[in-house]
């Protein structure tokens, strides 16, 4: 039942572009329309937008006096509750800001940070998401602690103050040395399935991509899975991994992640490497580009960017661009790429035949049925292969092996398909 009580937050946007900050930190048209798109994922109701443009932020409020009285009278006359900016404010700014505006004030983190508190639902997701979240609160509590300074008769309250503030910071630092402790136990138990799948060479292969880019709806096209897509940012948080049938004898593990977004906290990346780090893993990532956002070019270099500071930049890469069919220009021409549709099914095949050519590379698991008269065939298979299993039939010698790539064509006419 809803709650009646509930109230939407409205919240006004504000953004900086300043000539000293790095590529890709100044806020645009375009990074606003996302923050806007983000504060509707959080469940709140953005109502007004301000921009400001600056050699360099101010040290004391970041957007300046002026801008900041002007950012005021337009919160107040949209009754807003909520001021949230599309950059990283320091911990004295967001302070500073709060106590003028007489509002709450998030950063384009700090709003992430509640998108996926919200989303998690996994144990593993929830706890890298609190490592997250109180790794951004630490340097920031100072804050919550300056009504102390506006109390009445200041003698006798300031010591107490002080004495809260540093034993919440040592809870706090306490909370992440035993979250990082669970999370490093997380990565041990993922790298012992790892050395399994490997074992058993099942070759894994990755959804990466831009939020909201289309991976969830690709997996269920490819795998026949009935996983959540919803059109909405950041609507998967924790991996799904899915058996994928590639051709008659290679079947793939493939495996959804998180979706990357442009000024992604820090935190949440260092968080999130126990998840991501599958990535430098895996045998093929699929990189899931929405062709039909004007931005896709930015948005394919953000992705680009953090595989690398994952350390997966060597990994093959297929270039997946989703959502042609809403796509009018010309369509890339790219080696090793390919145009799909997700949702209609439109050139699932293509990329089939483009994993099947990049895994093929590889080694392959199949069972062989091999007539009796090819016992050399089954010699070499002892010799050059992994053999699994032996089983003698009416029909000839079935045997389950893992075997190099060069191999497979003397043995294709052999294989089984599976059931």
């Amino acid at each position: 039942m809803t709650n009646i009580n509930t109230k939407t937050e409205r919240a006004i946007l504000c953004g900086l572009s300043a000539a000293c900050f790095a590529p890709g930190e100044s806020s645009t048209d375009v990074s606003m329309d996302e923050l806007w798109a983000l504060v509707e994922t959080a469940g709140g109701e953005p109502v007004a937008m301000l921009m400001q443009h600056r050699a360099a932020p101010d040290p004391r409020s970041f957007i300046g006096e002026g801008k900041e009285q002007e950012l005021k009278k337009l919160a107040e006359a949209n009754e807003c509750t909520l001021a949230v900016f599309d950059n990283e404010l320091s911990p004295s700014q967001m302070r500073v800001l709060s106590e003028d505006l007489n509002m709450k004030v998030l950063d384009r983190s700090g709003l992430i940070l509640d998108i996926f508190a919200q989303r998690a639902r996994t144990r593993e997701g929830k706890l890298q998401v609190e490592l997250a979240q109180y790794k951004y609160l630490l340097p920031r509590l100072l804050g919550m602690w300056t009504h102390l300074e506006r109390q009445e008769g200041a003698i006798g309250t300031r010591g107490p103050g002080e004495t809260q503030l540093e034993s919440d910071r040592r809870h706090i630092r306490r909370k992440i040395q035993k979250l990082e402790a669970e999370l490093a136990e997380v990565r041990k138990n993922r790298a012992t399935q790892r050395r399994r799948r490997e074992k058993r060479e099942m070759p894994m292969v990755a959804l990466v991509g831009y939020t909201n880019a289309g991976k969830s709806t690709l997996l269920n096209r490819l795998t026949g899975s009935d996983i959540p897509a919803n059109d909405r940012l950041f609507d998967t948080l924790d991996t799904t991994t899915r058996r994928w049938q590639v051709d008659e004898v290679q079947e793939v593990l493939l495996s959804d992640t998180v979706g990357f977004i442009r000024k992604l906290p820090t935190h949440l990346i260092e968080a999130f490497k126990a998840t991501l780090e599958e990535l430098a893993y895996a045998d093929v990532l699929l990189h899931v580009i929405d062709l039909s956002s004007p931005e896709w070019q930015t948005q394919a270099q953000v992705v680009d960017a953090l595989i690398a500071q994952l350390g997966a930049e060597g990994t093959p890469c297929i270039r997946v661009y989703n959502k042609c069919d809403l796509y009018s220009g010309l369509l890339p021409r790219e080696r090793d790429a390919v145009c799909i549709s997700a949702r209609s099914g439109e050139g699932a095949e293509d990329l089939r035949k483009a994993v099947e050519r990049a895994l093929g590379r590889s080694k392959r698991r199949a069972v062989f049925l091999l007539p009796f008269d090819k016992g050399a065939l089954l010699e070499t298979l002892h010799r050059e292969a992994a053999v699994l299993s032996t089983e003698y039939t009416d029909r000839g010698t079935r045997v389950e092996a893992i075997v190099k790539a060069e191999l497979w064509p003397k043995l294709r006419d052999y294989a089984e398909a599976r059931p």
